[in-house]
């Protein structure tokens, strides 16, 4: 598989996007092994961009990592600095095998309530709030009503 070959500019793109990212892979003494390569598609596929760092200190096995990297996970070389590597590759669409009847997740719901005079503090308190749970005015936590369906749309024709 070849490597993605970018311009200047979209290469210039990713360096800045990649500038904040820590590393998520490391190449120890072993060298590239499939393991490391592995984990490094299994990152590509999870992030897009990523930091790999090289803990050798010879520069030429770093920049023949880095190549065979790209090459063998068709990604595309984005920098080589010291010793961290930065890979770039599209993440992949998602298979749209979604439930069509799933619900909302749990989530945490800050609620502030203030005090009745104004000069006190107000009680900041969280909730987790389920998918079939909804948060009325008062801040109680009320179940969501199932909705009523038309006895008529069930039916086939």
């Amino acid at each position: 598989m070849p490597q993605i070959i970018l311009t200047p500019a979209q290469r210039k793109d990713k360096r800045a996007d990649a500038h904040h990212l820590d590393p998520v892979v490391m190449i120890g003494g072993d060298g590239l092994t499939p393991a490391v390569v592995k984990e490094t598609d299994a990152a590509l596929k999870s992030h897009g961009l990523i930091k790999v760092r090289v803990l050798g200190d010879d520069r030429v096995a770093r920049e023949a990592m880095f190549a065979q990297l790209c090459d063998e996970l068709s990604a595309a070389p984005i920098q080589h600095i010291g010793k961290l590597l930065v890979l770039w590759r599209p993440i992949p669409e998602k298979v749209a095998a979604e439930r069509t009847d799933a619900r909302p997740g749990p989530r945490v719901v800050k609620i502030v309530k203030f005090s009745k005079s104004g000069n006190g503090r107000p009680q900041v308190t969280k909730l987790k709030v389920l998918g079939n749970q909804r948060v009325a005015q008062g801040g109680e936590l009320k179940r969501a009503k199932r909705r009523m369906t038309s006895v008529k749309k069930n039916v086939a024709d």
